[in-house]
């Protein structure tokens, strides 16, 4: 009896787990349904110029011909190759300098108006000094793009640890913890959940910044070939470009949100 009691239950929650999956990935698809069908009913009422709107089956069409029979399964590749290395390298140089500013106060003062400074600047602005000082390859391009998510690294890690409650360092110094004991084991464990925020933000300002920088004569990329279908007025491959860069970027803010929870799980338990 106890064996059919507990087969039940293990039926009972595999089934529940699928209709919990079911559940969520209804909710999930659901809005980009609704996209769809208004961008295709859009395009049939005629309130749009057809030869200005291509439909959501010509631009499956052109999804289909070109990951076949084209480039575009290696201009996702080297598009997404550039934002994970730009992204990289800016929260490797992010991370120490938001400690700096976070845990100095004369280093922020200095910093912070420099810092909101190149934050303000577009990308796409630099774009001929980059070229001038970096030239037209991989660097020019990655270069762009670690611009971009560093400053926005920054000033969200920075803002989020302004906010960590100074008692919990006023209560380390009471039990004679030391400066690299309290960065260690108090900043650095609590600092983790705003790493992770800085992280999808950086990342959202990279793939926003992917098109700018492979305005550095690029010949692969999703942005090199929107560039290239705007050229020829070719919507339906502007369409195409758009949403891919729209589709891997919500699919790697996916992944980075199920990473966060799990660190951000394994923080709570360690500090209980």
């Amino acid at each position: 009896m106890n064996r059919k009691r507990t087969h039940g239950m293990m039926t009972m929650t595999k089934g529940s787990k699928r209709n919990l999956w079911a559940h969520t990935a209804f909710w999930a698809l659901f809005p980009f349904a609704c996209l769809i069908a208004g961008w295709a009913l859009l395009r049939a009422s005629g309130l749009i110029n057809p030869g200005l709107l291509p439909s959501p089956l010509s631009v499956l069409v052109e999804f289909w011909t070109r990951l076949t029979q084209g480039n575009l399964l290696i201009n996702i590749v080297m598009s997404t190759q550039r934002v994970v290395f730009g992204l990289a390298l800016g929260m490797l140089v992010a991370i120490p300098v938001s400690f700096l500013i976070g845990w100095y106060r004369p280093v922020r003062h200095f910093v912070d108006p420099l810092i909101n400074f190149f934050r303000a600047l577009p990308p796409i602005a630099l774009i001929p000094l980059v070229i001038v000082y970096l030239g037209i390859g991989e660097v020019a391009k990655v270069a762009i793009l670690f611009y971009a998510a560093f400053f926005s690294a920054v000033i969200v890690m920075y803002e989020g640890m302004t906010q960590i409650s100074p008692v919990y360092i006023r209560v380390a110094r009471t039990l004679g913890a030391t400066d690299f004991e309290i960065f260690s084991k108090v900043m650095m464990p609590m600092s983790v959940p705003h790493m992770l925020t800085a992280l999808r933000v950086a990342l959202g300002v990279a793939w926003a910044t992917l098109v700018a920088s492979e305005l550095v004569a690029a010949q692969e990329g999703l942005g090199a070939m929107i560039q290239d279908a705007s050229a020829f007025f070719d919507l339906t491959t502007i369409y195409l470009g758009i949403i891919c860069i729209g589709v891997l970027a919500l699919l790697m803010d996916l992944l980075l949100r199920k990473v966060s929870e799990k660190l951000v799980r394994w923080q709570e338990k360690g500090t209980e």
